[in-house]
């Protein structure tokens, strides 16, 4: 049953608030899918985002040290909740020129529902999204936090806020909770607290952390995953303070290598170390990264590999035959103007079996589902898979039916 809200005309500033409305800003997008005939499509986005800062006094009340909350509490008063989190000053919003930023304070919600659980359907809605898996936008800068304790505290009390109040309010939500990477105790800890709770379907690593991925601390942890049956993404992230982008005075150029080359990183080390033997039915994504790296990952390595196979003897297989056994998330999804570049990278990970579709909504650089259901090339069956049966299958979802309410026109 779909909520229908009469929105206020004005704010007391005079600005017209059904302007900025999620619904009047994807217009476009439910144009799309009533367009498009989504509704016969399960469609299942796999990394779509809130602004968790903005619930910031809710979260601090799940922080376990008391001397932490206390401090957190001060600052939700303040409203200074992502600069307690350690969060730089952004570079994503596109100095004002994405509205949906600066004006999400305007966006609607029922009296008596939860705000982000309601604000995230509509968005759904809009864009014929059946399921969407959350995940928060400040906290994944907390890998460079320099307190290890803080980060721990504040990832845990998000998973807590998360699980006991968002996803239980949606029954279309889900989420990859975040783990402290940094800590690996923390990290196995969190999977054991959190793995049975209601819409979690993995753990996630925002791959801007600094530790290998094939240190034996964390062995335990891939082990409680697998035997789970939980997948284990990592996510891409940039970080301009890394001494890798020291030299980087745009954040374009930061951008567009720092959320590839951490995934290269730990890709490498996941691979080279064996660990896709170690646990070979754990099932690893590799998020927002889009996909132009990963044919040359697997010429680069396999050319490396054939040439020095003494330092991997775990390998059976070359480095790609692994790689075409990962799976991926379609944002952002680079579309040359010779669509055939593009076609030869889905054949080379094997797209319509291994590749899932993702929004990364409400990011600046999101994609809708046309990305996947407009390219020619796709069969019809490749479509359906990318847009959700295979996520279906990795995240045992089960037989849900079609479930988001295309907008009428």
């Amino acid at each position: 049953m779909t909520t229908t809200l009469t929105l206020p005309t004005s704010d007391p500033g005079g600005l017209n608030i059904t302007e900025f409305d999620t619904r009047t800003l994807l217009a476009h997008a439910a144009e799309q899918s009533r367009a498009n005939n989504y509704q016969d499509y399960f469609i299942c986005d796999v990394d779509s985002h809130h602004y968790e800062n903005e619930s910031f006094g809710a979260i601090v009340k799940y922080i376990e040290d008391p001397v932490v909350r206390q401090q957190a509490e001060v600052s939700a008063s303040r409203r200074s909740g992502a600069g307690f989190l350690g969060a730089p000053i952004g570079n994503q919003d596109q100095a004002g020129r994405v509205t949906r930023y600066h004006t999400r304070h305007m966006d609607s919600y029922p009296p008596g529902t939860q705000r982000d659980a309601y604000l995230t359907k509509k968005w759904m809605d809009a864009m014929g999204i059946d399921i969407a898996f959350l995940f928060p936008t400040p906290i994944l800068t907390l890998a460079s936090h320099p307190v290890q304790h803080l980060q721990n505290q504040y990832i845990r009390a998000y998973n807590s806020w998360l699980t006991k109040e968002i996803l239980p309010a949606e029954p279309r939500l889900r989420s990859m909770l975040c783990l402290p990477f940094n800590d690996p105790v923390a990290s196995y800890q969190m999977v054991q607290d959190f793995g049975d709770a209601k819409g979690v379907s993995g753990f996630m690593i925002t791959a801007s952390h600094n530790r290998p991925v094939h240190d034996n601390a964390y062995m335990k942890l891939y082990a409680a995953l697998e035997e789970r049956n939980l997948p284990l993404a990592f996510h891409g992230s940039y970080n301009w303070a890394d001494t890798s982008f020291s030299t980087a005075n745009k954040f374009i150029t930061v951008h567009a290598l720092g959320f590839v080359f951490h995934n290269m990183v730990h890709m490498a080390n996941w691979i080279m170390n064996g660990l896709p033997e170690r646990f070979p039915k754990l099932k690893v994504i590799w998020m927002e990264s889009g996909l132009a790296w990963v044919p040359f990952m697997m010429q680069r390595f396999d050319n490396e590999y054939l040439m020095r196979s003494n330092e991997a003897p775990m390998l059976k297989m070359k480095p790609s035959e692994y790689m075409k056994r990962m799976y991926y998330s379609v944002q952002p999804l680079e579309i040359p103007e010779d669509l055939s570049i593009l076609q030869t990278t889905f054949k080379m990970i094997e797209a319509e079996t291994q590749l899932m579709y993702s929004s990364d909504y409400p990011h600046w650089d999101f994609d809708l589902p046309s990305v996947i259901y407009d390219l020619p090339f796709l069969s019809e069956a490749g479509k359906r898979n990318i847009l959700g049966e295979t996520a279906r299958n990795v995240f045992n979802l089960g037989p849900l039916p079609k479930l988001a309410q295309i907008p009428p026109e």
